[in-house]
Formats: C-alpha cells, structure tokens, sequence
C-alpha cells in the first residue's frame, strides 16, 4: 500500500497546490455567469455547486477510469504514481481550463470557440473529428451499461442476435435523448449527482476495504513479477509509451471531456464555484482511476 499511498498524496497535494495555482492565473471573479446571464429554464439555469460538481464528475467519470486502468495496471505499480501525476499536471489542468473559459465565454461549446478564435480550416477539421469521437463515445456509453444489464442484472446472453439486447439499448438510447430534451434541472440534474454520488461511495468503499483488509498490492521498489502476473516483464515489453497513456486517457490527460464542460458552464452560479466543480472532480476521478 506504500505506492498507493505515495500517489494519494500527490494526488492530494499536488491537486490543492496546482488548483490554487490554475485560480491564479485565471483569476475567477464575481462577474455574472451565464446561468443568469442567459438563464432561458432549459440549459441555462443555476445550479448548487455540490450538485454541478458532481454532475461534472459523471460527465467526465462514467466508464472510463474504471475500464482503462484495469487494462493499464498490467504495467505494474508505476501507474499508482503516474495516474496521480498526470491528472494533476495534465489532465485536471485541461478540465478546469476547459470548463473557465467556457463559462467566461458564455456558455459555448468547443467547437463554437474552436470556430470564433481559429479559422474555416481548423473548424471543420476539428468539427469532424469531435462527431466522429463523440459517436464512438456514445456507442460505448449505450453498449457497456447495455451489456452489463443484460448479463448481470437480468441474467440474459447478452449477444448482439438477442433481442433482449436491443431493447436494453434501445432503452437507454431513449433515456440519453429525454436528457437532452428536457431541461437540465429536470432530468440530468436529478439523477446526474445520484449516480455520481454512488461513484464516488464505491471507489471510497473498495480503497476502505484495501486499507482495512490490508490488501496486498506490488510496490514500486522491489520485484513487480508476482506468481498471478508479470508486471515488470509486461512493463519492458509492451510498450509502456504510448500505449499506457493511451489506455488510462480518461485518469490522466482527461480525454474528451472538453465537449462536456459547456452543460455545467451554463449551471455554476459564480466562476469562484469552477475549482471544485472542474478541477477537483478531475482529481476525484483520478482517485477513482487509482482505485481500480
């Protein structure tokens, strides 16, 4: 648990150092948001910071920091430091970044910004390339909850020839389009912050059993080859740059998140509100990442 604990605390510490740092450079004020500003009832609206804040983890969480570290921890117990690193120097930076210039520009969307501060060219380019990502993403968004209710909750197959499979997906599908539709008070603000609340209670309760249970994890002096795997062998031969960071994208550079942070910009009441309701649920899904 050494290791562990090592990157707890740079997550913990360096995540307080660099956010106070990141307020400094971008000096939030009392200037009005665009929650009142452009408050229309549907996605401008002013929202509690607890309850935005949470919301924001689940926009940026979901099955990320679960899926790609269970795959990046074959590299051994380097990825308990690097996790923690790169969301504090990297990817919590970009998430907060991202979500205050956002806010201060009231409310727009990435590629709205992209189209006002670039040219024609870099547009379209990025604009193709976010449809194309953003499709991806909804697709692993509708099929891995898909799956996992299929097979673990009702106890079906689960294969793509069943058509209980399509009416889970398709059910979800429709519960991603009510979102949408509906104000964001209605839906995406009620049941957004339960959600990311059990996240946050599950990750939380898994390290308290590490803790309590001892629970032996490989450190990162001495032998990473275990009797159950070979992390040191694995580290030296698959190619740990890129491939690592490719795979915990969404613990450590943060991933796509910056086609979400529009939704919370239009609901945080002050951009004094953006270090907790940015920053810092990027590090908590750091920790989350590390957790798993």
């Amino acid at each position: 648990m050494v290791t562990f604990m090592i990157g707890l605390v740079i997550l913990i510490v360096g995540g307080m150092a660099m956010g106070r740092l990141c307020d400094h450079v971008f000096q939030p004020d009392d200037r009005e948001t665009p929650a009142y500003a452009k408050q229309d009832g549907v996605d401008y609206v002013p929202m509690p910071t607890w309850k935005n804040a949470l919301i924001n983890l689940l926009n940026i969480a979901g099955t990320g920091p679960i899926l790609g570290p269970i795959q990046g921890i074959l590299f051994g117990p380097i990825a308990l430091l690097t996790i923690p690193i790169g969301n504090v120097i990297g990817g919590a930076v970009h998430d907060y970044f991202a979500g205050m210039i956002c806010t201060r520009d009231g409310g727009a969307q990435m590629p709205e910004m992209v189209r006002r501060y670039t040219n024609k060219a870099v547009f379209w380019i990025y604009d193709v390339f976010v449809c194309v990502l953003l499709l991806l993403v909804g697709t692993v968004f509708i099929y891995t909850p898909g799956d996992i209710t299929a097979t673990q909750v009702f106890g079906f197959s689960g294969a793509p020839t069943e058509a209980s499979t399509w009416i889970i997906y398709g059910i979800i599908f429709a519960y991603y389009l009510i979102a949408t539709v509906f104000p964001i008070d209605k839906i995406i603000g009620r049941i957004y912050p339960i959600f990311g609340a059990i996240l946050v209670f599950s990750a939380v309760g898994v390290f308290a059993v590490m803790v309590i249970s001892h629970y032996p994890l490989v450190e990162i002096f001495g032998n990473w080859n275990t009797p159950s795997f070979n992390y040191g062998d694995y580290f030296w031969t698959q190619n740990f740059f890129p491939i690592f960071f490719v795979t915990v994208a969404c613990g450590i550079l943060s991933g796509f998140h910056s086609s979400q942070t529009a939704l919370v910009a239009r609901t945080i009441k002050s951009e004094k509100d953006g270090r907790m309701t940015f920053y810092n649920m990027m590090a908590v899904e750091g920790f989350i990442a590390m957790v798993w």
